[in-house]
């Protein structure tokens, strides 16, 4: 019996000789199945992808074992970034001139505020997210979340603002020139 390991010399030597056990053999031939099927891809397949493939191939496996299999064999799917256009520039809205002139830093706070709005992908669809930054301390003072880009999108977020911070005369709003934020609700708050 070796000393260090507690196994006896013929069930080492038995165990040094086996190709390995029949999950890793498995694992191999599926290795492989999934390499074929990942390279006919052009390296755009990831686990759903090669599981339907595989299914059509009449291979039962879960996503998280093909997962597992790929991240061993360092295939790694190229994902396209999604896109979703917030601004519509195209419009017939009267544009404001840019008065911030790309001077983003500012002495005080409430001095100028900027408003933008992005998206977020959730699994029942898109989400619009609008929000106000006091760009004298980088701070969002002001959002509004909704699963529409219309014009209450950026006034809620920009209302949210002023109620919380309740600025003087003179405050700067820069934006961009989506019709949102050239919406004549918009321009009336």
């Amino acid at each position: 019996m070796c000393k260090l390991m507690k196994v006896s010399r013929s069930g080492y030597y038995e165990w040094l000789n086996n190709s390995g056990c029949n999950r890793d053999r498995e694992d191999h031939e599926l290795t492989n199945k999934i390499e074929i099927i990942f390279k006919e891809g052009r390296s755009k397949y990831g686990t759903r992808s090669i599981k339907k493939e595989l299914s059509r191939q009449s291979i039962i496996v879960s996503r998280r074992r093909i997962a597992k299999l790929m991240k061993k064999a360092s295939l790694i799917c190229k994902t396209k970034r999604k896109f979703k256009a917030t601004t519509d520039a195209h419009h017939n809205k009267q544009i404001a001139p840019s008065l911030l002139e790309r001077n983003f830093t500012v002495p005080e706070a409430n001095c100028y505020w900027v408003g933008d709005i992005t998206y977020i992908p959730t699994s029942e669809g898109w989400l619009y997210l609008a929000t106000v930054i006091d760009l004298f301390s980088r701070k969002i003072i002001g959002w509004s979340m909704s699963n529409n880009m219309k014009a209450d999108l950026v006034n809620n977020a920009l209302l949210m603002a002023i109620w919380q911070r309740k600025p003087a005369k003179g405050l700067i709003c820069h934006t961009d020139r989506g019709s949102q934020y050239c919406s004549d609700s918009h321009l009336k708050i």
